[in-house]
C-alpha cells in the first residue's frame, strides 16, 4: 500500500496495518468530471458505500455499536444477494474474541545502568513503553544486546544475531531492513511481529526498539506517540491470552530519535553510526556494558469483534470443500479522538467492501456457481493488525471449507478514471494466470504494481491468509488515466496526504463506481477460473512466501 510508515505499523505489533503519508497541508482537490453513475452495478456499490459510511455508523471501529450496525447491514446485503450463512453456529457472524491494552503513564520506566550512572528516559517524551497483553504490571533488569535489525535471514546471507547469547538479556534493535533487501522480505523481516518472534526464540526478555532521524522524517515522534497511547487490540485465545503470540517477551519500548544516543551511551558507535550500519547490512552485535531496566503498566481488559461470512456453494461436490475466499475489512478508526469528527472511512474500506458484495451478486446471479465453494467475508480489526483475517485464516468456521486461494479489497482509490486494474502479488503464485484471463475477459489493462517499494503484498488481510500457506491476491485500484487530465496517480497521492485516516474520507469524494463495479467483475471472474481449475492454486517454486508458511498450511491440514 503506498505510503506506509512502518513505525506506526509496529505500534499495531503485526506488518500490515494501513497507509501513513507524512502529514501535508491541506490542497485542492484535483480535478474530477463527474461521471454518470448509470449502471445497477455502480449503483449498489455507491448504495454500499453511502450506508457504511454514514454518521450512523460511527466509523466502524472494532467492537463499537456503529461497528455491529454496519455489520448487520453486510449481512442483510449477504441474504439479499442470495449467500448461506458461514459464520458460526449456522449464522451470519463469526466471533472474534480480542484482548484491549491500554499503556498507563504512570510506571513507565526505561533506565540505563552504566559506568557508574544511571540515565533514566523520560516516559512519552523519550521513550514509549509499548502495551503487555499478558500481565498488567511490567518490570525487567537484565544486560543488553546490540542486534542491529534482529534479522535472521539465511536465504540472504544475513544474520545479526551471529556470535551473541540473547538468554535472559534485553535485545536493542532498530527497525526496518538492510537497503539490498528485496521489497516484500524487507517488509517481512521490518515488521514487529518478525523481530519479536526473532529475538524470543533466542531467549530474549525483553526487545527495545530504537528509532532513527530517517524514521521519524516519515512519522513524526508526536505522532507514533499519539498513536501509542491509543489502546491496542490482539486476537483472544481459548486460554484468555493473547492467540498466535509465539514466544512471550516480558517487555518492550520504543525510542525516539532524539533520545537514541542515551541508549548507547558510553559505547564504541553513536546511534547513526549503528543505524546506518544496519541499513548497510554491515552491523556487527555486541553486549552493551551495564544494563537496562524496563517497567510498565497496562490496562487490559475483553472485548468481542465479529466477521461477516457468507457462502456460495461450489456446484461440484467433489471440489465444494475447497473454497476461495474474498476479504475487505469492515472496520475503521470510529470518532476522532481530537474532536474533528467521524473518521467515516468511505473509500477505507466501505469502498472495498462494497465491491467485494458486487462481486459476490455477479457470481450469483450471471452464470453457473464455479466448482468451488465462494466464501465472502466482511473482517474486523484490520486497522488493530489483520486480526479479523487471522482469525478467520486460523480457525474458519466449518462451512468456510479448506481456503484454497484469498482475494483481498482493502482501500481502492477510485476517485479519477481508469482503464486498468492493480492485482498485487501475482508473482508470487499460479493466480497470476487466472488473473491475466480474468482481466483480458473484462476487457481492462493489468498493470504492475506502481509502488513495489511500499511491499503492500505483506500489509492488509490477504497476508493473514499468506501466514497460513494459501496464495492470495490484493486486487488494487489502476492507474492508467482514462480521461485526459485526470491522473489517477495524482489523485490518489491528494488522498493519501489529506484525506487518509481523516474525517474527509467520505462520500463526497470523487468516487468513480463505474471502475469500482469492472474491478468486482474483474474479481468474480478470477473466482470463476480459479473455481472451476481442475488443481488449486499453488505458490511457485522456491517463493519465498510459499517456502517460509507451507508448514503453517501443512499444521492446518
Amino acid at each position: 500500500m503506498p505510503r506506509f510508515a512502518l513505525l506506526v505499523c509496529l505500534l499495531a505489533l503485526l506488518p500490515g496495518c494501513g497507509r501513513e503519508p507524512a502529514p501535508a497541508p491541506a490542497e485542492a482537490m484535483p480535478a474530477t468530471a463527474a461521471i454518470a453513475n448509470d449502471t445497477p452495478a455502480g449503483q449498489r456499490i455507491e448504495a454500499d458505500v453511502r450506508t457504511l459510511a454514514d454518521p450512523r455508523m460511527e466509523g466502524r471501529f472494532t467492537g463499537s455499536a456503529g461497528y455491529a450496525r454496519a455489520a448487520e447491514h453486510i449481512a442483510t446485503r449477504f441474504a439479499q444477494i442470495g449467500l448461506e450463512p458461514a459464520g458460526d453456529d449456522g449464522g451470519w457472524q463469526q466471533r472474534v474474541p480480542l484482548l484491549r491494552a491500554s499503556v498507563e503513564r504512570e510506571g513507565a520506566r526505561l533506565e540505563v545502568e552504566r559506568g557508574g550512572r544511571r540515565i533514566a528516559l523520560r516516559p512519552f517524551e523519550q521513550f514509549l513503553p509499548l502495551p503487555d497483553f499478558a500481565a498488567p504490571r511490567s518490570e525487567v533488569t537484565a544486560p543488553a544486546v546490540f542486534v542491529g535489525q534482529a534479522i535472521d535471514a539465511p536465504e540472504l546471507d544475513h544474520d545479526d544475531f551471529h556470535g551473541v547469547d540473547l538468554r535472559g538479556r534485553i535485545a536493542v534493535a532498530f527497525g526496518g531492513a538492510p537497503a539490498r533487501f528485496p521489497g516484500t522480505q524487507a517488509a517481512h523481516y521490518g515488521s514487529l511481529r518478525s523481530k519479536v518472534e526473532a529475538v524470543a526464540a533466542r531467549g530474549a526478555i525483553a526487545l527495545v526498539l530504537v528509532h532513527t532521524a530517517a524514521d521519524e522524517a516519515g512519522t513524526p515522534w508526536a505522532r507514533t506517540r499519539e498513536r501509542g497511547l491509543q489502546p491496542a487490540m490482539r486476537l483472544r485465545g481459548d486460554d484468555g491470552r493473547a492467540f498466535d503470540d509465539g514466544p512471550p517477551l516480558r517487555a518492550m519500548a520504543v525510542v525516539s530519535a532524539a533520545a537514541a544516543d542515551l541508549v548507547f551511551a558510553d559505547g564504541p558507535r553513536t546511534a547513526a553510526e549503528l543505524a546506518n550500519a544496519a541499513r548497510a547490512g554491515t552491523a556487527t552485535p555486541f553486549a552493551l556494558p551495564g544494563t537496562l531496566t524496563l517497567a510498565s503498566r497496562t490496562r487490559i481488559d475483553t472485548l468481542e469483534g465479529q466477521n461477516v461470512v457468507g457462502r456460495l456453494p461450489g456446484r461440484d461436490p467433489a471440489l465444494a470443500g475447497e473454497s476461495i475466499v474474498h476479504t475487505a475489512h469492515l472496520d475503521h478508526l470510529g470518532p476522532s479522538a481530537d474532536g474533528e469528527g467521524i473518521h467515516h472511512g468511505a473509500l477505507d474500506n466501505a469502498l472495498g467492501v462494497a465491491i467485494m458484495l458486487e462481486a459476490a451478486h455477479e457470481l450469483a446471479h450471471n452464470g453457473r456457481l464455479p466448482r468451488r465453494s465462494t466464501v465472502f467475508a466482511a473482517v474486523t480489526g484490520e486497522e488493530q493488525g489483520l486480526l479479523g483475517a487471522t482469525w478467520l485464516a486460523r480457525r474458519p468456521p466449518p462451512a468456510v471449507g479448506r481456503a484454497v486461494a484469498n482475494l483481498n479489497i482493502d482501500m481502492p482509490i477510485l476517485t479519477a478514471p481508469t482503464r486498468d486494474i492493480v492485482a498485487i502479488g501475482v508473482e508470487h503464485s499460479s493466480l497470476k494466470h487466472a488473473v491475466e484471463r480474468a482481466a483480458a475477459e473484462v476487457g481492462v489493462a493489468l498493470s504492475p504494481d506502481p509502488f513495489p517499494e511500499e511491499a503492500t503484498f505483506v500489509r492488509s488481510d490477504q497476508y493473514a491468509f499468506v501466514r497460513a500457506g494459501v496464495p492470495a491476491l490484493y486486487l488494487d485500484a489502476g492507474v492508467a488515466s482514462a480521461s485526459a487530465g485526470q491522473d489517477p496517480r495524482v489523485a490518489a497521492t491528494w488522498f493519501l496526504r489529506n484525506c487518509y485516516h481523516r474525517p474527509c474520507d467520505n462520500v463526497d469524494l470523487p468516487i468513480q463506481y463505474g471502475d469500482a463495479a469492472r474491478l468486482a467483475r474483474v474479481s468474480a471472474a478470477i473466482t470463476r477460473l480459479v473455481g472451476d481449475d481442475d488443481a488449486p492454486p499453488r505458490w511457485n517454486d522456491g517463493d519465498v512466501f510459499g517456502t517460509r508458511f507451507a508448514a503453517s498450511r501443512r499444521d492446518d491440514e
